[in-house]
């Protein structure tokens, strides 16, 4: 721990004295400032820490020093610093874990009705409104970008945006199947039901992140079938992209103009491609992860909402919440957040296996 401060306070100085020879070169300036931010929140703590340490060698001095009174005094000062240092380092441990570059982007989400039919495009429904009350308590902004309703209240999709800082930060969590257990409007029988309804989290990305050859797509444009007034309905503002190399299509059709609307369709599929390969380098590094150390295979399904018994239970985490009324109309932190905790305590201990090679 202190190796890795004192390395970070070597770093902070010179980066600082590259600032003050460099004050002319403003890129690279920039480029100087914006690393040194990144140690802005951890330097001030590893100069407390460090303190903090030399105070427990000179109380350990003291308590070997013989002297009685001495010792007492040391005992005390060895108990009062002890906690203080504990909290210090995992504060310290906590900023050393490496961030999710991707983590303040804005996000796309897609929820997609799986088995259960109808009452599985209802369920998709429910879900978007649960993220849309979750984003607007947080004051992040949604937007549409494409949908396909099956005409009773339900999606069949719907691919919406969220826009704040932070937004793939929480929303990251969410991907995976959600499975839901209750007894359909429809179900005369009383019989309880199982549907389940698919969630995707892409962070949106900008254009240095992933390179799109033109040549790579096939645009094509059509005339909306969604809600819009007789000018959507006359003209071809409609778009729909596929990316030939992987087969990804992409439709957006809620913008007013063709261009809006291939601008939108181009950002989506770049955040698609995105997530491609950040799944396929995630995969190799559990399978690398898998094969040394061993671990199970996770059930597809990631949460259940039970409906008879108010329950929701995230199945990761094996946490469970019996105010199914509340976690849909967005109180969904109580897995977030502990989520949250243990992606950064994997990260942490990853972090940790990497140091000792």
């Amino acid at each position: 721990m202190l190796d890795k401060i004192v390395q970070i306070q070597e770093r902070y100085s010179e980066l600082t004295r590259l600032m003050e020879v460099n004050v002319e070169d403003y890129q690279k300036i920039t480029e100087l400032a914006k690393e040194r931010s990144e140690l802005d929140e951890i330097y001030p703590l590893g100069l407390e820490y460090r303190d903090l340490m030399a105070k427990m060698e000179q109380a350990k001095e003291m308590e070997n020093s013989g002297d009685a009174e001495f010792v007492e005094l040391a005992k005390a000062e060895i108990e009062s610093l002890t906690p203080q240092i504990e909290a210090m380092e995992k504060q310290i441990k906590t900023l050393l874990v490496p961030k999710d570059p991707r983590d303040d982007n804005s996000v796309y989400i897609e929820i997609r009705a799986g088995a259960g039919g109808d009452e599985a495009g209802l369920f998709a429904a429910e879900l978007l409104r649960m993220y849309m009350h979750y984003a607007e308590a947080r004051r992040w902004s949604v937007e549409i970008m494409s949908s396909n309703e099956t005409g009773i209240g339900g999606y069949k999709e719907i691919v919406f945006m969220v826009k704040g800082k932070g937004a793939y930060s929480r929303f990251k969590f969410e991907s995976g199947v959600h499975r839901v257990q209750r007894i359909p409007s429809t179900e005369s029988s009383g019989r309880i039901h199982t549907s389940t309804v698919t969630v995707a989290v892409m962070a949106e990305v900008e254009n240095v992140d992933i390179q799109i050859n033109d040549s790579d797509l096939e645009i094509n444009v059509y005339i909306s079938s969604g809600a819009g007034g007789q000018n959507v309905q006359k003209n071809a503002t409609a778009v729909r992209i596929t990316h030939k190399p992987s087969g990804l299509v992409v439709a957006c059709q809620d913008e007013r103009s063709q261009l809006q609307n291939k601008l939108r369709a181009l950002s989506i599929l770049r955040s698609r491609l995105y997530d491609m390969e950040m799944q396929r380098v995630q995969n190799e590094r559990e399978d690398a992860r898998r094969s040394q150390v061993g671990t199970g295979d996770r059930s597809e399904k990631i949460r259940t909402y039970n409906y008879p018994q108010s329950r929701v239970t995230d199945h990761r985490i094996n946490v469970s919440s019996y105010n199914l009324p509340a976690v849909m109309a967005g109180d969904i932190d109580l897995f977030i957040d502990e989520l949250s905790q243990r992606d950064e305590t994997d990260r942490l201990s990853t972090n940790g296996d990497d140091d000792e090679d």
